[in-house]
């Protein structure tokens, strides 16, 4: 999750910078990465470039160019990134509506305020780029959120998908094997196979523990002693590329 900061005040640069490490604590798993700037129109050559961020955090009031000069351009860029301005003045609140950011802080901004900000961003991100698993059921054909799976059992050729809120999903029989029942989910970087039968969310990991992973909510996931070394690998390079 890329998140810019833009304030041509070095003071207030540097208190946004202090709510969002605050922030972060709690969403460690988010994994994000934060470009801090003082120029606007160092952000508005990046986003020229099409090098755009997530969730943008923006002043209005600066010398160079407005926050809202570039949330117009990061509207006709994409139309999926988030605008959340702080702002000294309630004078351009109309004009932050029309460029449909998500929230309007006013200085010196509340923590609380902006922790819900900070949820709404996080919330609207994840429905925009949270992919579905399609799961074929005797109900028919129910769908899924990748983010909202634990981890996926088969279970005499039955697909078995655990959520993150404890309930599951039992597919019908499979007729395919395993692992083309499962291969939209290995595409998908937070996924891994970890045994013939198993494959894992790695954002819900909370353990590594040998020949076995602890699930957090506590389930308990075999590996395959043949593959424990690359499981390893892959898990270890997953959580640094999250920490980044």
């Amino acid at each position: 999750m890329k998140i810019t900061i833009c304030d041509d005040s070095v003071k207030d640069l540097i208190k946004i910078e202090e709510l969002l490490f605050q922030y972060q604590k709690s969403h460690a798993r988010t994994g994000f990465e934060v470009e801090k700037y003082k120029n606007p129109l160092k952000v508005m050559e990046k986003i020229l470039q099409g090098e755009l961020a997530d969730i943008y955090i923006l002043d209005i009031l600066m010398s160079e160019a407005t926050g809202i000069d570039l949330g117009s351009q990061i509207q006709k860029s994409a139309e999926n990134k988030v605008i959340i301005y702080i702002t000294s003045t309630e004078e351009f609140a109309l004009d932050a509506y029309e460029v449909r950011a998500a929230r309007y802080l006013l200085k010196p901004v509340e923590q609380d305020k902006f922790f819900e900000a900070m949820d709404y961003a996080l919330s609207y991100m994840e429905v925009r780029h949270d992919p579905i698993y399609l799961v074929k059921t005797k109900q028919g054909l129910v769908s899924v959120s990748h983010s909202k799976i634990e981890y996926v059992e088969n279970a005499s050729r039955m697909l078995d998908v655990h959520l993150t809120d404890g309930s599951q999903v039992k597919s019908i029989f499979i007729r395919k094997c395993f692992e083309e029942e499962v291969g939209n989910l290995v595409e998908d970087k937070c996924f891994m196979q970890v045994h013939k039968s198993f494959i894992i969310n790695m954002m819900h990991v909370k353990k590594l523990d040998g020949n076995r992973i602890v699930m957090d909510s506590g389930a308990i996931v075999p590996v395959s002693k043949k593959n424990a070394v690359n499981v390893k690998k892959e898990y270890l390079l997953f959580v640094s590329q999250q920490y980044r």
